[in-house]
């Protein structure tokens, strides 16, 4: 099944995605545009086209017009940008129902979990010697996407497809994965914000065969040390709030849990909300 893939341009001068896959705009950097321009560009994009949520991470030095708008801030990770200014992550409901968590309760409770799981033993275990893990190259784009198709049935940007892979490894993404008898079992990525020295942990897939391993924990010490070498200040993640095992991964490994994005992301064929961890490198 080929799903619809939202749309990455420059509005008002920032960068934004939107769709109908996650049914928002997501206002990914802001860049040397004017918020407020930015801002209004974001209402009637949204309101034309009948968007339920707006999505934005920006400095937080520019959030004033923002929350005076009726943004309210659902996150925020200090010494984002450079490992100086703070980041906002604001969200904006022009759906009321859309702003409701169903199961927050639920959350809230996985995310308790988390933090008492995060203060047991977390000395690291060595990789069994069956794995090696390893960057990925162009060459990996089609085992890449075909694990990426089984592990997602939708996912925010298209990494099921080997095109994209090779146009992010080109551009601003490390890929890395972990391999048995050869064949990848394991991915994950490092999307790199170079000029702004931070890096979003993402696309963790195992698998299912090959899960149980702790495969993801070595595949995001593999990438710190992988960032650190790149000079990346803050690594952070937007993990799924309902997944306790990706929760866990992140707080073991010494990350700050930053907030909730409340119905963010359109994963693994649903709409969910999505906890932001971050560890300054």
């Amino acid at each position: 099944m080929t799903l619809p893939v939202d749309t990455v341009e420059y509005l008002e001068g920032a960068l934004v995605q939107h769709g109908p896959v996650n049914d928002r705009i997501y206002l990914m950097k802001l860049g040397e545009a004017a918020p407020d321009e930015v801002l209004e560009g974001l209402l009637r994009k949204a309101s034309d086209v009948g968007y339920s949520k707006i999505f934005a991470k920006i400095p937080e030095s520019a959030a004033a017009p923002f929350l005076d708008a009726g943004f309210r801030k659902e996150a925020k990770v200090p010494r984002f940008f450079s490992g100086r200014e703070s980041a906002a992550f604001l969200g904006y409901y022009l759906d009321a129902d859309r702003a409701q968590e169903a199961d927050a309760d639920r959350l809230d409770d996985i995310l308790a979990l988390t933090r008492r799981k995060s203060d047991t033993d977390t000395a690291p275990t060595p990789l069994p010697g069956a794995f090696s893990l390893r960057p990925c190259g162009e060459n990996d784009a089609p085992p890449m996407a075909d694990i990426y198709r089984e592990v997602f049935p939708t996912y925010p940007f298209p990494i099921q497809e080997p095109d994209y892979l090779v146009e992010t490894m080109r551009s601003h993404v490390a890929y890395f994965g972990i391999t048995h008898a050869e064949s990848l079992v394991a991915l994950s990525s490092s999307e790199m914000d170079r000029e702004s020295k931070n890096a979003e942990m993402t696309d963790f897939a195992t698998l299912p065969d090959w899960r149980g391993h702790g495969l993801a924990t070595h595949l995001l010490s593999g990438m710190e040390n992988a960032m650190r070498k790149r000079s990346i200040r803050t690594a952070y993640t937007i993990a799924r709030a309902a997944s306790p095992g990706m929760n866990i991964t992140f707080a073991r490994r010494n990350y700050d849990f930053g907030g909730r994005l409340v119905n963010n992301t359109n994963i693994s064929g649903q709409i969910e909300s999505m906890n932001i961890w971050y560890k300054h490198l």
